[in-house]
């Protein structure tokens, strides 16, 4: 018994000392989780699209779109954003874009909603990042326009699709449905 109390004496003495020793360096700051900003002018127009960070849950990633009216007319949007998924280069990928609800968001449907001025209508793009067969494609930033033939916004959202080759996008709605 005395064996055991003299090295457990050793050990407290060890822990003691080891917590007075100079503090080490702190680790270096996390790299950022998305690329430093490079979007183009927002289109000419009061309507702004801007994209949120990327989340993630058990493979699944999804961006929220947020489109705020700046101008001073209120006006009504139907649908869904039109998106395209870019290269490094700026060039469309082959990504399949599908409207409907996903594992991070649920889907509206299409429907008129009202934007005031000043107001903002959210949506979400969201994709899985499996790799099954096949090589993995990751897009660099996605184009964005309000709704088909409208000019889009190139915003800088890194989408790691795996495999799978489609995004899936929701209806423009006043607030997300959970």
């Amino acid at each position: 018994m005395g064996v055991f109390r003299g090295f457990s004496v050793v050990v407290a003495a060890a822990f003691v000392l080891s917590a007075c020793a100079a503090p080490s360096s702190p680790p270096p700051p996390p790299s950022p989780s998305r690329p430093a900003p490079s979007s183009s002018a927002p289109p000419a127009g009061p309507l702004v699209i801007t994209a949120g960070v990327v989340e993630a849950a058990l493979g699944h990633r999804a961006v929220v779109l947020t489109l705020t009216n700046h101008g001073e007319v209120t006006r009504t949007i139907t649908g869904y954003p039109e998106v395209r998924v870019l290269d490094g280069n700026g060039r469309a990928l082959d990504v399949l874009v599908k409207r409907d609800s996903s594992y991070m968001a649920r889907d509206p449907g299409p429907k008129p909603v009202t934007l005031a001025p000043g107001g903002h209508l959210l949506a979400v793009v969201s994709w899985s990042n499996t790799v099954t067969d096949g090589d993995p494609s990751t897009g660099a930033a996605i184009a964005v326009a309000v709704a088909p033939g409208e000019p889009p916004r190139t915003l800088p959202v890194r989408t790691d699709l795996g495999t799978t080759g489609e995004v899936t996008v929701n209806a423009w709605a006043a607030e997300l449905l959970h």
